[in-house]
This record gives C-alpha cells, sequence and structure tokens, in this order.
C-alpha cells in the first residue's frame, strides 16, 4: 500500500507530483517511473514483478478509496440499478 513514513513523503511529493493536465500525461508520468524503477533495479523477472504488483495494487487501493466511495453517492443521487 502507498503508506510511507510522513518523513519521505515531503521528498516525493515535490519531487514526482508536478502538475498533469491530461490523462495522457499522467500515463507518461507513471511510465517514467516506472522505467527509472527498472533502471535502477535492473531488468529481470523481479523488477517487472514489482512493478506489476505495484500497479495492480494502486490501482486497487485506488478503486477500494475512492472511486467505490463514488460510485456509492452516485447509486444514491440517481438509483440503483440492479
Amino acid at each position: 500500500m502507498p503508506y510511507i513514513k510522513q518523513d519521505n513523503r515531503e521528498v516525493f511529493e515535490q519531487t514526482v507530483l508536478p502538475g498533469t493536465a491530461t490523462a495522457g500525461e499522467l500515463n507518461y508520468l507513471i511510465t517514467k517511473i516506472c522505467q527509472h524503477y527498472i533502471t535502477d533495479h535492473g531488468l529481470s523477472y523481479q523488477t517487472l514483478n514489482d512493478i506489476v504488483g505495484v500497479l495492480e495494487s494502486s490501482k486497487l487501493e485506488f478503486y477500494r478509496r475512492l472511486v467505490s466511495k463514488y460510485e456509492d453517492t452516485k447509486i444514491e443521487e440517481n438509483g440503483d440499478v440492479y
């Protein structure tokens, strides 16, 4: 999960979170981070598996924390389909 020590967060937020204007730019930023991880750790099954695992875990946590709550709000506002 994306929970790192408070002291470490400031460094990453200042260096990795430029403003993005489009989904394409967000995709680019995520891709560059993954490429840097490969450069730092070497191209191997383990490194690729680490990246895929992080992306999948991040996706699931994002969905759990934001998307599902948003969807629940929309169900209340508009009525359930099921």
